[in-house]
């Protein structure tokens, strides 16, 4: 089976600096897939390649076969949806209006939405828990509703590839289950889910597969068991964690940093 998403040998150079270095990866439908890796390790530039938002000096990229930048903006906004990292919203309008915004790429602007239109922004305001919240402005929530809104218009695109940096930063613990509890469940329908994500524990929890970044470069790739080792968190963190399971759930606690024990150089700056 053709993997969906197809990321081959590439190069990011960005003011100079190299920011990716020769990644390679590649994601299968049905599987959630965390990016993980500590502050400026590439994250958030792989997904900016990835959603043909930045052009790497080196290296392809393909979505199902199809050669990312020779995709039509809209052709790509009906493959994929990419939740970005900033959740600044600077207008008033609706949350229903803003998820709607979601369903652009298959009607004209200022088009009425259909009912399938309707169908996906209702579903994706009762996913995230919206629909109570639904004719506020955006301008009048919470952080940690603001960035519920913003998923649920990613969730209203209904593409077969979801890219999200961050998603479940500023959402409340509940609201952090419940968002990872559907991206899984969106894998498991045949979707392709990539999630930048800090939370060492959820990744445990819910990724099928963990692609660790550092420097710019891919250090490890695999189920969170055979990638989350000590030998990882020591080099790739700069710290020593204690893993284990609860009811069966994994997870990961951080116990002690080495940085002051000069056992990880700083890393240059990148995103």
């Amino acid at each position: 089976m053709s993997p969906m998403i197809e990321v081959g040998h590439v190069d990011v150079v960005l003011g100079g600096n190299p920011v990716l270095e020769d990644v390679s990866l590649t994601a299968q439908a049905g599987e959630l897939i965390g990016l993980i890796g500590p502050n400026g390790a590439g994250k958030t530039t792989l997904l900016r390649v990835i959603a043909g938002l930045l052009e790497p000096q080196s290296g392809s990229v393909a979505l199902e076969g199809e050669d990312v930048s020779r995709m039509t903006a809209q052709a790509l906004a009906r493959k994929l949806a990419l939740l970005p990292q900033d959740h600044v919203v600077n207008w008033a309008v609706r949350v229903e209006d803003l998820v709607a915004l979601g369903r652009l790429p298959y009607r004209g602007f200022g088009a009425a939405p259909g009912q399938s239109d309707r169908t996906a922004i209702a579903d994706a305001l009762e996913t995230m828990d919206l629909t109570g919240i639904s004719q506020r402005p955006v301008t009048e929530l919470s952080g940690g509703e603001r960035a519920r809104a913003l998923i649920a218009r990613a969730l209203a695109q209904d593409t077969r590839i979801l890219l999200a940096d961050e998603p479940a930063a500023g959402l409340d613990a509940v609201h952090q289950l419940d968002l990872f509890t559907h991206l899984q469940q969106l894998a498991n329908q045949g979707c392709c889910v990539i999630v930048v994500m800090h939370d060492l524990t959820m990744a445990s929890r819910f990724c099928d597969r963990l692609t660790v970044l550092d420097e710019g470069r891919i250090h490890a790739t695999g189920p969170a068991s055979k990638v989350l080792t000590s030998k990882v968190l020591k080099s790739v963190y700069g710290i020593t964690a204690y893993r284990g399971k609860a009811n069966g759930v994994p997870f990961v606690v951080p116990l002690e940093s080495l940085a002051d024990r000069g056992k990880r150089p700083n890393s240059s700056a990148r995103r």
